[in-house]
């Protein structure tokens, strides 16, 4: 069994063992990184088979960074502060610790867009209320966005922006009235793309403007980038580069420095749209 490796479901579309290979390659640091299907209602029992088996470290992906949140021992501040885990780290002693570096990648991402500017408050549209979305909030908040999050259920939602107020500004809205306000960025949290379907948010928030942002990534364009294109949105972009940020600090969590990313980002793009 390998040492490191992503949880999730579905996982066979990962790119996350490319990424680690590469890394692996670049510094120097050999460690083997897998992929394992986790059956639904089975992240506890499947990841604690994982460490119990000589596991050192993992990644979590859709749907289970609430519940990896749950099942690690202790937690890094900012993936206290936002509710999910992404990263997971055995320490020496045998316990579990939990991080997440969604926000930290995203970020990183956006920033290499040209997304957000550092001292400019920027209008953004999160849609989706799931452990996605709990790992990207708090740095956007930090960044000093303002935060309109809507949902398919709003009532979820509305829990997570209360749970988020104490950090900055953010506010809940139904997918319906959303386009009441302009956006400088929207992002997709929710799993629509993944599933080649669309928010459920009205055409009016799309505009030349607008920049958007889909935290799925795929080769080519996903359902939500491609609607926002028809729709006028021209500043576009896909998760691909938060993916890859993610990856370099989980990586800066198991071996305590972090890696070039643009090599890696540069070659992934290359493959997946071969």
């Amino acid at each position: 069994m390998e040492k490191y490796s992503v949880l999730g479901n579905p996982i066979e579309h990962s790119q996350s063992p490319f990424i680690h290979q590469f890394f692996s390659k670049q510094t120097g640091v050999e460690y083997d990184y897998g992929r394992l299907l986790v059956p639904f209602g089975e992240f506890e029992k499947t990841a604690s088979h994982f460490f119990s088996q000589g596991g050192l470290g993992a990644n979590v992906t859709v749907p289970f960074k609430e519940d990896a949140f749950r099942f690690v021992d202790s937690l890094t501040a900012r993936a206290k502060g936002c509710g999910a885990v992404n990263s997971i780290k055995k320490l020496p002693d045998g316990s579990l610790l939990g991080d997440n570096t969604d926000g930290q990648g995203l970020i990183l991402d956006l920033a290499r867009l040209d997304f957000i500017v550092p001292g400019k408050v920027l209008s953004v549209l999160v849609i989706g209320a799931g452990g996605a979305t709990r790992g990207i909030l708090l740095p956007l908040l930090e960044y000093d966005c303002d935060i309109t999050l809507t949902n398919r259920t709003f009532v979820k939602a509305e829990q997570l922006a209360q749970e988020f107020s104490q950090f900055g500004l953010i506010r809940a809205m139904p997918a319906q009235d959303v386009a009441d306000r302009h956006y400088d960025l929207i992002i997709n949290a929710s799993s629509s793309s993944m599933m080649n379907e669309l928010p459920p948010v009205p055409n009016d928030v799309y505009g030349y403007e607008t920049a958007c942002y889909d935290l799925y990534y795929q080769a080519g364009i996903t359902s939500f980038l491609y609607h926002a294109l028809k729709h006028g949105s021209t500043r576009l972009s896909d998760g691909l580069g938060m993916l890859v940020g993610q990856a370099a600090y989980a990586f800066e969590l198991w071996y305590e420095f972090v890696p070039e990313m643009d090599p890696v980002l540069n070659v992934l793009r290359e493959k997946l749209n071969q």
